[in-house]
């Protein structure tokens, strides 16, 4: 991946996995624990602050990702809770740019001085929405969705309603040809690899894309309350609703993540070159663009990291990766609270969640 994949631009503004089921996964080992964090856009880095950890290291291959991390970090440091929100581009704000020149610039690494100082247009749009993947999403909740499903519908989805409303809703009302044709084809493997994600993203991706996602989709807009998820919320409006913000940006979070958030320790690099050992690791979908032989190398070297009772979790998209066979004899699989854990996740394309733990 990291020789085919382009890591000089914001690939996810956002970061697209539910921070409050890996919270729950992480939670038994990570409390006053050392955690390793694949970064991101530092969401769920951000997150993990609220299960008291002695430390995260937070790691990624792209240097962009690592600069919207600390900008997140300096943003918690400096501002209100209501002007972190206007300045990240939930809610509107017209002083981006001059908050980020007067005070929080200073605070940055060079590198990522640097990086925000070329790119102050996506500061002034707010830094949630600049990245690749989120330019999709709202490419398809603007311009693709009102042509197969009405205002009124779209005000009905993210209305609240019990399990059965929402299957009848869904059957009766949402589920028809134009909705499913529209939605495989705007997220095909062709698709989603030029306009969302990455072509090599998809490389180890057998079977098709569209239709897998529609399932999950289908899956999560009938069994799992629309209401409150910010993600749904995000894809069909452009923008998160202030009720129902993701987990690292909710009222209650602030003074906590505030108070410490000099425990992130921002790191551009591998997952497998840090040094120390780890108590609890969030690997996000690294596996997912790995081939077999890549992704049991990379297992076993975190493997060698890891305390024991420490416990991964990560997440399968569209490739199917669980602990090697070699190593079931020195994790243990937590496939019960895994499984309980994905029927509620938010963030609903993944097809699998995963939980082990060292034994």
């Amino acid at each position: 991946m990291t020789k085919k994949s382009k890591f000089n631009f914001i690939r996810y503004a956002s970061v697209w996995e539910d921070p409050e089921i890996l919270c729950e996964a992480l939670a038994p080992s990570a409390r006053n624990g050392r955690i390793l964090s694949i970064a991101s856009a530092g969401d769920n880095a951000l997150s993990l602050l609220t299960l008291n950890p002695s430390e995260i290291v937070a790691v990624d291959f792209s240097a962009p990702q690592i600069a919207c991390l600390e900008l997140r970090m300096a943003a918690f440091k400096k501002l209100s809770y209501l002007d972190l929100c206007k300045f990240l581009g939930v809610e509107k704000s017209e002083k981006r740019r001059e908050t980020y020149c007067d005070q929080l610039r200073k605070i940055l690494t060079k590198k990522a001085q640097g990086f925000w100082d070329n790119n102050l247009s996506l500061i002034q749009e707010g830094i949630i929405h600049g990245g690749k993947f989120e330019r999709y999403l709202r490419l398809f909740g603007k311009w693709i969705l009102p042509f197969v499903q009405s205002c009124s519908k779209i005000d009905e989805l993210l209305r609240k309603k019990s399990l059965t409303e929402r299957i009848e809703f869904y059957e009766e009302k949402w589920d028809h040809w134009r909705w499913r044709l529209l939605f495989k084809i705007f997220f095909s493997r062709f698709m989603m690899g030029r306009a969302g994600r990455d072509p090599s993203f998809f490389n180890h991706v057998e079977g098709t894309v569209g239709e897998r996602i529609l399932a999950r989709s289908k899956y999560a807009l009938t069994q799992c309350p629309t209401h409150q998820n910010p993600f749904l919320h995000y894809i069909l409006r452009g923008n998160y609703a202030t009720s129902h913000l993701p987990h690292y940006l909710r009222p209650e979070h602030y003074e906590t993540i505030r108070a410490r958030i000099d425990r992130i320790k921002p790191v551009e690099g591998s997952a497998t070159e840090i040094e120390g050992k780890f108590d609890a690791f969030n690997l996000s979908d690294i596996f997912e663009y790995m081939s077999e032989e890549e992704f049991k190398s990379c297992y076993e070297k975190l493997l060698t990291q890891a305390n024991p009772n420490a416990r991964m979790a990560y997440w399968n998209m569209l490739v199917p990766r669980s602990c090697p066979k070699d190593f079931l004899t020195r994790v243990s699989p937590q496939k019960d609270q895994a499984d309980s854990l994905h029927k509620v996740d938010q963030a609903w394309f993944y097809q699998k969640f995963v939980i082990e733990q060292v034994q």
